[in-house]
């Protein structure tokens, strides 16, 4: 008897949607008794697990056709040929392709090269798989982006998803328009480089045209998301959605890496460490109510406590709340794995020390919004989130994918503990 494929997911949402995408492939394919095993390439510890998590899923399905693909197949595919348990790698642009998963056929009959990974940097198109309803009952996520330009001195990414590739326009908000229509009360918009999102496409739009075209030409979407973005390129349509559009989520999650300028410049990022400062302060300003989140290395190459003093202080200058702390690892393949490299111990007691500085941001936060009223986006019966992605506990069941208007009443660990709110009394 044939079984269905058994799929594995590692690393980001993006790997989450795409991994949708071939399960669709697959059943389309009559693809069965095989698992997948999408890989995250990010850092050298991410690409351990995926071996690890090769060998279990070897062990728990000894007769299965076990295929590798995702960044780390894209990036390191003589790693993964060369385990006994893989019998393929399937590169990123392969594995979004109807005919690679017809070529294998039912049960794998046709004949197939084992490794199946091409040049990336080759691709100039966006797959053309759109996944409606991907995420939970409560938000829908929609890929508009994919790839990277920029050649960050840590990161691996580009040479895994290859350059920046945009979804057009009207294909984005056509996708909202059928999600809407299945009750999705939250759009996320999401990619590998967000804010290059346009570059590509013809008259260049940015991310700010394509959020105030969705928010205009699809009135009945209650709550527009955007993931994580690159400040420096927050252009001025997105700060006047963010000044006019009470839809658009005050929430926003910021690829700043470091606090100190040296580092910063060492990485090849594009920001110094005022350009944050201000991004912040007037995201503010025109969004009293907008929260920020943050990705953070601890211990990059070359950085002495003093520089790591910056990213700590940046935490308060910036006024950040929900801290995504990294500590750094070599990345074999990148420019910073050749610098000179931080003590491994300085390195887990520094990212010992943001995580406790993003503790205690969480904790004002959560603070602060007692007494207030929040509308939240139910993603179970007894908790959803509120418009700056707070979780809320209810002490009673409430309809999963509505917004119910409640009442924070106190706080629980990380999260709100809410009560409905009487509209009436709103």
């Amino acid at each position: 008897m044939t079984t269905p494929p058994i799929f594995s997911t590692l690393g980001c949402r993006l790997n989450a949607y795409e991994t949708e995408a071939m399960k669709d492939l697959a059943q389309q394919a009559g693809i069965g008794n095989a698992v997948v095993v999408n890989t995250c390439a990010v850092t050298a510890e991410a690409v351990r697990k995926a071996r690890q998590e090769i060998r279990k899923l070897r062990r728990d399905n000894p007769q299965a056709t076990l295929i590798v693909t995702g960044c780390a197949a894209q990036t390191e595919p003589e790693t993964f040929a060369a385990m006994p348990e893989v019998d393929r790698v399937i590169g990123n642009t392969e594995k979004m392709q109807p005919e690679t998963w017809a070529a294998m056929g039912p049960d794998f009959i046709g004949e197939t090269e084992r490794v199946q990974v091409d040049d990336i940097m080759s691709v100039t198109e966006t797959a053309g798989h759109l996944i409606d309803g991907f995420g939970t009952r409560a938000r829908a996520y929609v890929q508009v982006q994919n790839g990277c330009d920029h050649r960050c001195t840590f990161c691996i990414i580009p040479f895994g998803r290859g350059n920046s590739r945009s979804v057009p326009a009207g294909v984005v908000v056509d996708q909202i328009k059928r999600l809407v229509q299945q009750g999705y009360n939250e759009i996320v918009l999401t990619g590998v480089d967000l804010t290059s999102w346009g570059a590509d496409l013809p008259a260049t739009p940015r991310l700010g045209d394509l959020v105030l075209r969705i928010l205009k030409l699809v009135p009945d979407l209650p709550r527009l998301r955007i993931s994580s973005i690159d400040s420096i390129e927050a252009d001025d349509a997105l700060m006047q959605a963010i000044a006019t559009e009470p839809r658009l989520m005050p929430h926003l999650h910021l690829s700043l890496q470091a606090g100190d300028d040296m580092i910063l410049k060492r990485m090849k990022r594009r920001h110094l460490r005022d350009d944050a400062i201000r991004f912040c302060e007037e995201a503010r300003r025109l969004r009293p109510d907008m929260t920020f989140g943050a990705d953070i290395i601890a211990g990059f190459p070359t950085e002495t406590e003093a520089m790591f003093a910056n990213s700590l202080k940046l935490v308060e200058e910036c006024d950040l709340t929900w801290l995504h702390v990294f500590p750094y690892s070599p990345r074999p393949g990148t420019p910073a794995a050749r610098m000179p490299q931080v003590n491994g111990r300085a390195i887990k007691d520094r990212a010992a020390r943001l995580r406790a500085a993003g503790t205690t941001r969480v904790a004002a936060h959560l603070s602060a919004q007692q007494g207030l009223p929040h509308d939240v986006l139910m993603e179970n019966p007894r908790m959803g989130r509120t418009a700056q992605f707070t979780e809320a506990l209810f002490d009673q069941d409430q309809p999963v994918g509505q917004i119910v208007p409640a009442l924070i009443t106190g706080s629980e660990g990380d999260r709100l503990r809410a009560a409905v709110r009487d509209a009436r009394a709103a």
